[in-house]
C-alpha cells in the first residue's frame, strides 16, 4: 500500500498506510530481465536493471546470499502517485523484496520475514516511516538502536474513527530536494515542542481523535520546506484554521487530513483545485496473493 509520514511531528518515525496499491507480478523466465510499467511512472521509470523493485529485489537476494535468476519478466501496475509523498519509492521497495522472498520461500507473511522486510526497506530508504507501513498496514511507529542501527517498528492499534483525506496536487517534488530543505538543527524549543506534539500524536490516533488538530502541529520540519510546496502550506494553513487536522503527507506536496468518519466527506468538498481521494486505511500490508502474482503492497 501507499503510506502518509510524519502526520505531522513524527517525523521520520510514524507512518500511516493508505488503500492506494501498487502490484507486481514476476514471473522467472528465460535469460533476460524484461520490465513493463503501467500506470503511474510508465514512460518515466526505468526498465532495466535500474528499476527500484528489481534493484531492492537484489538487495534482498544478497542479504540471503543468494544469486538473482538470470531471466525475470516483471510487470508492475502502478496505483500510487510518483513524487507526491504518498511512498511511491517505499511501496517500490517494500514490493521488490517481498517478490524477492516470495521466490525462494513458501511464506513471507510470518514475523521474521517481515521484520526481515522492514529492516532491509528501512535501510535503503534510509527512514522507517513509510516503509514500515508498506510492510505492516494500519499505523506504525518505528525506531532504531542507539547507533541508529536495527530498524523496530510496533502497530498501535488505530481509532477505528479516523480516516484520511488527501490533497493531491498535479506539481511534484523530490524527497531529495524536500530532504535538502531541511537545516542540520534545530531550536531546542522547536525540537521540545514537537516532541510534546509527537507524544500527544499517539494518543490521538489511538483513543482520543478530538486530539489530533493540536497534534499534528509541528515545528521541525514543515515550516523549513514552506518554500518547495508553498501551494500546500497554505492549504495546510487554512485548514487548520478552519479546525482541520491537516499536514504536509510525507515530503508533499500532497496534504493529508486526519478526520473522523462524521466529517470526512465534507473536508473532501472544501476545494476543488485538487485532487481529493478518500482512500481509507490500509490494514493489511504487503501480500503475496499467488504463486504466479508475486506480492502487492
Amino acid at each position: 500500500p501507499a503510506s502518509s509520514a510524519n502526520l505531522g511531528p513524527g517525523f521520520d518515525s510514524i507512518g500511516l498506510a493508505l488503500g492506494v496499491y501498487d502490484d507486481v507480478e514476476a514471473t522467472v523466465t528465460g535469460d533476460e530481465l524484461q520490465i513493463t510499467v503501467e500506470g503511474h511512472g510508465a514512460g518515466e521509470v526505468p526498465v532495466d536493471d535500474g528499476h527500484l523493485v528489481w534493484r531492492s529485489a537484489c538487495i534482498m537476494w544478497a542479504a540471503l546470499d543468494l544469486t538473482p535468476p538470470k531471466g525475470l519478466r516483471l510487470h508492475c501496475r502502478n496505483e500510487i502517485p510518483h513524487s507526491r509523498g504518498l511512498g511511491s519509492s517505499a511501496a517500490a521497495i517494500v514490493a521488490g523484496m517481498a517478490m524477492a522472498l516470495a521466490l525462494v520461500q513458501e511464506d513471507i507473511d510470518d514475523a521474521e520475514s517481515l521484520a526481515l522486510i522492514n529492516r532491509l526497506a528501512a535501510d535503503a530508504e534510509g527512514h522507517p516511516d513509510n516503509s514500515s507501513a508498506s510492510v505492516y498496514g494500519g499505523c506504525t511507529i518505528s525506531w532504531a538502536d542507539d547507533h541508529g542501527r536495527g530498524w523496530q517498528t510496533i502497530r498501535p492499534a488505530l481509532h477505528p474513527q479516523i480516516r484520511p483525506v488527501l490533497f493531491v496536487p498535479a506539481a511534484t517534488l523530490s524527497t531529495d530536494k524536500a530532504r535538502a530543505a531541511l537545516g542540520a538543527s534545530v531550536p531546542l524549543s522547536a525540537a521540545a515542542s514537537t516532541a510534546g506534539r509527537a507524544a500527544l500524536l499517539t494518543e490521538a490516533l489511538t483513543r482520543s481523535p478530538e486530539l489530533l488538530l493540536p497534534a499534528t502541529r509541528d515545528w521541525l520540519h514543515q515550516e523549513a520546506r514552506r518554500p518547495a510546496y508553498e501551494r500546500s502550506m497554505e492549504l495546510v494553513d487554512r485548514l487548520r484554521q478552519q479546525g482541520h487536522a491537516a499536514t504536509i503527507s510525507g515530503a508533499g506536496p500532497a496534504v493529508l487530513v486526519l478526520s473522523t468518519t462524521d466529517h470526512a466527506d465534507p473536508i473532501a468538498e472544501l476545494t476543488d483545485e485538487w485532487r481529493v481521494l478518500t482512500p481509507g486505511v490500509a490494514d493489511a500490508g504487503v501480500r503475496v496473493v499467488s504463486r504466479s502474482v508475486a506480492s502487492t503492497v
